[in-house]
């Protein structure tokens, strides 16, 4: 029978292997495209973290000049780094290999400019991050009257995200508003029972970035309609697997509406996603190496 000496031998390895396990730098990449508005809520919501960001990096999709004096105003508060490029339509997937690119961090949350973090969120992330995994947040959509009243206040005294607030501003409220309930034993048995898969979303999903980098990042050819999901089918090809933290890591999306939405967009998207999971393909041939 092991003495106390040994256990002690175990523990510290134990935990040693635990922490090797852990990003020593994460990094949150959010994608923009002019709604200033939007992205300032957000941006509020990285304040006030129990885990700060190492670096926050806004891939922007050629957004007008108020979106970079909003960028700017945050840079003595957060570790901003703002990627640009031109207007040229609907680019998301480029100006997030470029966003990619100029991450340092060892492990990444990719986001949207309208998905406002709860105080917990990176730290939620960093809790479940683990090698040979991705992870699978989801989001609590409010209607446009709350996502416009919402202030800096609301966010930083966290009670945008406490749910017998929001109903009082007459929020309508459904079986989806359990994902606002603040139990950890509750969100981790949701996490397990809920149907819904554990797939890269583009709102709030978290990896490796040496994994991302092996699948050549994001499919440029790809414009709205699954990006986001052929990019993780790409790191389920790769044999990394997936973990559900839907309850766990919340944000509050704002609503918006979405001009770029095409049904020929969408159809071309659903063909390469078949041919993805099909082919087994691992590194996108329209990706960082061949378009950077």
């Amino acid at each position: 029978m092991p003495d106390r000496t040994d256990c002690r031998i175990f523990a510290n390895a134990a935990q040693t292997a635990t922490k090797m396990n852990k990003p020593k730098t994460i990094g949150v990449v959010i994608s923009t495209y002019n709604n200033p508005a939007w992205l300032e809520k957000t941006l509020w919501g990285y304040l006030y973290q129990t885990r700060m960001a190492d670096e926050i990096v806004i891939a922007d999709d050629g957004s007008r000049n108020d979106t970079k004096e909003l960028i700017d105003s945050f840079r003595d508060r957060l570790p901003i780094k703002h990627v640009w490029h031109e207007d040229n339509g609907f680019q998301k997937s480029r100006i997030l290999n470029s966003a990619l690119i100029a991450s340092e961090s060892e492990y990444l949350i990719f986001t949207d400019q309208d998905c406002i973090p709860r105080e917990d969120f990176i730290a939620t992330h960093e809790k479940f991050a683990e090698r040979g995994y991705l992870l699978s947040g989801g989001y609590f959509k409010l209607p446009m009257d709350i996502s416009k009243q919402l202030t800096h206040e609301d966010i930083s005294s966290k009670r945008a995200f406490d749910l017998s607030w929001l109903r009082a501003q007459k929020m309508p409220c459904s079986f989806k508003c359990t994902k606002l309930f603040r139990n950890t034993a509750f969100a981790a048995f949701m996490n397990f029972i809920t149907p819904a898969k554990a797939t890269w979303n583009g709102c709030n999903a978290s990896g490796w970035r040496e994994d991302m980098m092996r699948i050549n990042g994001y499919n440029e050819e790809m414009q709205y309609g699954g990006q986001d999901r052929e990019f993780g089918e790409r790191l389920f090809n790769l044999g990394i697997k997936s973990k559900q933290i839907r309850y766990s890591a919340i944000v509050l999306h704002l609503d918006h509406k979405r001009p770029y939405k095409t049904k020929e967009s969408i159809e071309k998207n659903r063909a390469i996603r078949r041919n993805t999971r099909k082919s087994g393909i691992i590194e996108t041939p329209n990706g960082i190496k061949q378009l950077h």
